[in-house]
């Protein structure tokens, strides 16, 4: 007497919305979490290439009799490889003590800035696209 009717086989609209609700809510914890990593994984370089120049100028000062004065990138041997995400500068130079500077001039790092010391002090100056 009754037809039955065909099962139907599928999702829902209000699944399909549950679906997509907590694929919002994923997305919004782990893109940010994933943009500071990255960056972090970015402030390696500066981190890497300040060693690499304290090294550098440490040697150059030993070597010579006027200190840290007339040290110049050049002059330590510090170059770099590939595409650098931060720019590489020394100032303060004295016959005591220098300070080597990356600013963030790519990628997530764009404005971040490290400096580093005769005394091997490493911090973050400025550090403004991310929490550390």
């Amino acid at each position: 007497m009754f037809n039955k009717l065909k099962e139907n086989k599928g999702f829902t609209l209000i699944e399909l919305m549950i679906v997509v609700a907590i694929v919002g809510i994923l997305a919004a914890i782990a893109i940010p979490n994933f943009l500071n990593y990255q960056a972090k994984s970015q402030q390696a370089e500066a981190k890497a290439n300040l060693g690499a120049i304290y090294t550098n100028i440490t040697a150059y000062a030993a070597e010579g009799t006027t200190g840290y004065v007339g040290a110049s990138l050049g002059a330590i041997g510090f170059t770099t490889s590939g595409t650098p995400r931060y720019a590489y500068s020394l100032t303060a130079m004295t016959a005591s003590g220098f300070t080597a500077r990356a600013l963030g001039t790519g990628g997530r790092v764009i404005g971040d800035e490290w400096r580093i010391n005769e005394g091997k002090f490493l911090r973050d100056v400025v550090n403004s696209d991310f929490n550390s």
